[in-house]
């Protein structure tokens, strides 16, 4: 659920497994299609246009049509005990989601703290956790942080790309920004080489890897088969 492009759908396809990787996002599904079709994947992967608040009993997966359920850092929903029902229906054998476990992926939390702004953590994982145990079910939590490397071309560059994080009460932190950026911006080895996104990368990158800390919970199902 929540597949986007297909960074797992394919390389889970091409495995040999059999997936259905939906999404909410026409565009998304484009691009998975392109995939698809590029590694001639048609066989294995099934796509599906789906959002968590649609009725799942109409559109969705049949209950109990797939061993394994899961939703990687893709559970944006208002409705996360629905959303978990939904994955454990889904499921025979496990369902697993991966939530961010300390501040947003949009953040760099070291820099935030450095010039003294800030930041809201998200405690959805926890949510999870205690809707799971409510449910019946005995999730295992397991932790791991993700790299990621911002680059940009000039100061004010990256100026202009880390603004974004300067919200909810922190725009007028756009100085210490533009100082800290100065003082820690140094020359991107890789420049030219394309980056996550597919577009090349900037000249200049900061002296600290940015990291994000997920959280993997998993579960074996608890809810039985509609008949």
């Amino acid at each position: 659920m929540g597949c986007g492009a297909g960074s797992i759908a394919i390389p889970l396809a091409q495995d040999g497994h059999p997936v259905i990787a939906a999404d909410f996002s026409p565009a998304m599904l484009g691009t998975l299609d392109a995939g698809i079709e590029y590694y001639g994947l048609e066989d294995r992967i099934t796509p599906l246009e789906l959002a968590w608040d649609d009725d799942w009993d109409l559109v969705g997966p049949v209950a109990k049509t797939v061993d394994v359920a899961f939703a990687s850092r893709s559970v944006t929903t208002t409705n996360l005990k629905g959303a978990l029902a939904k994955l454990d229906r889904a499921a025979r054998r496990r369902c697993t989601v991966t939530m961010v476990a300390n501040s947003s992926p949009r953040y760099d939390l070291h820099l935030m703290n450095a010039i003294g702004a800030s930041v809201t953590c998200s405690n959805g994982f926890v949510y999870a956790f205690n809707i799971l145990i409510q449910m019946g079910a005995l999730p295992q939590v397991t932790y791991f942080e993700s790299p990621r490397r911002d680059t940009f071309d000039s100061l004010e560059a990256g100026v202009a790309d880390f603004s974004r994080m300067l919200e909810h009460g922190n725009e007028d932190k756009i100085d210490r920004l533009r100082d800290y950026i100065a003082q820690h911006m140094i020359e991107n080895p890789h420049a030219g080489e394309p980056g996550s996104k597919g577009v090349p990368q900037g000249r200049y990158m900061l002296d600290h890897i940015r990291k994000v800390r997920w959280a993997f919970i998993a579960w074996e199902p608890v809810s039985e088969s509609r008949s």
